[in-house]
């Protein structure tokens, strides 16, 4: 008899967790997975790389840690995660800047109003599903925010592997994806993790890294990469901070770009709430360097920028500014 109950109880779930994947993309999410909530596996990984002051600034990962090690602490009853991807990719890398033109270069997945908003939104519409297929359910949505580790639950939910650039490697759309997670206590059939590692011998992303962020491949020292010195650095740059942003306005796409699964496999996105604004895929620097907070909240406040502030974004455009070719050191 027990066995009989279990049996249906496990078919039902499956049922279950086939309708919420199909809710899930008729929403618009491009790929989605369950996953359970056991410890992380790379939990070691995180003590060492916090312990070595990787993490710079971003003091919250180690206030985070434990949840982030422990997944299943941070919803209490949570019993799965709803894992989706959504694709980003513009396409080309350059949406069209000009030779000698006052512009920086701005990460791709900062080119749209702030993904935070636009999936956050589409995330609660797939918990208000989760709970019309599993009447009672509750949920939490979480867009890179709070202690969630999205990348291993995504690789556990059978989405992709985590490359030696410490991006999530989904194998028919490359790393040029959102990862949105719902916690959930909905009973619901996990999937197999994606065990294969099809990073192989390439080394292209950490052989092209600009300042050469990756101690080893899987280990990356923030302080060095690009993407935190202009957005999550706290305080001012020193010089080195200054050449090391180079060009980049606004996060680094570099380590993307050369990944032979982007090459091969990223597709425009056809997302139209992901469509290109221009004043931010291609900010003019110097209306940055003048622009008050005020202005600044109205242009941008609904965009990426917003992380870094007024204050952080003037800090970029100055330090990309000051190293273009014929600029004073």
């Amino acid at each position: 008899m027990k066995k009989n109950v279990e049996q249906t109880r496990r078919a039902d779930a499956s049922r279950r967790s086939v309708e919420v994947k199909r809710r899930a993309l008729e929403l618009g999410f491009d790929a989605v997975g369950i996953a359970t909530l056991e410890a992380n596996a790379h939990a070691a990984e995180l003590d060492r790389w916090l312990a070595a002051g990787y993490a710079g600034t971003m003091t919250y990962l180690h206030r985070q840690a434990d949840k982030r090690k422990h997944p299943v602490r941070i919803m209490p009853g949570a019993r799965v995660a709803v894992v989706t991807l959504t694709n980003y990719f513009h396409g080309s890398t350059d949406p069209g800047r000009k030779p000698g033109e006052r512009r920086g270069r701005v990460a791709q997945y900062a080119w749209s109003s702030d993904y935070h908003l636009v999936l956050g939104r589409r995330l609660e519409r797939l918990a208000t599903a989760i709970r019309e297929i599993v009447p009672g359910a509750k949920s939490r949505c979480y867009v890179d925010a709070g202690p969630v580790p999205e990348r291993e639950l995504a690789q556990r939910a059978g989405l992709g592997w985590i490359g030696k650039n410490m991006m999530l490697i989904d194998p028919d759309r490359g790393s040029f994806t959102f990862i949105g997670v719902v916690l959930t206590d909905a009973d619901l059939a996990p999937d197999l993790p994606f065990e294969a590692d099809r990073c192989g011998t390439c080394r292209a992303c950490l052989d092209a890294c600009p300042t050469s962020a990756f101690v080893a491949p899987g280990v990356l020292d923030a302080r060095r990469c690009i993407s935190y010195l202009t957005i999550e650095h706290a305080g001012e740059f020193d010089e080195a901070d200054r050449r090391n942003v180079g060009d980049w306005l606004f996060g680094c796409d570099v380590c993307q770009d050369v990944c032979p699964w982007n090459v091969k496999f990223a597709r425009p996105t056809s997302d139209a709430e992901l469509g290109v604004r221009h004043e931010i895929a291609e900010p003019d620097l110097a209306a940055l360097l003048e622009r008050e907070p005020e202005s600044f909240a109205r242009r941008f406040g609904d965009t990426p920028f917003e992380r870094p502030g007024v204050e952080g974004m003037r800090r970029n455009a100055t330090a990309v500014l000051a190293n273009r070719p014929g600029s004073r050191p």
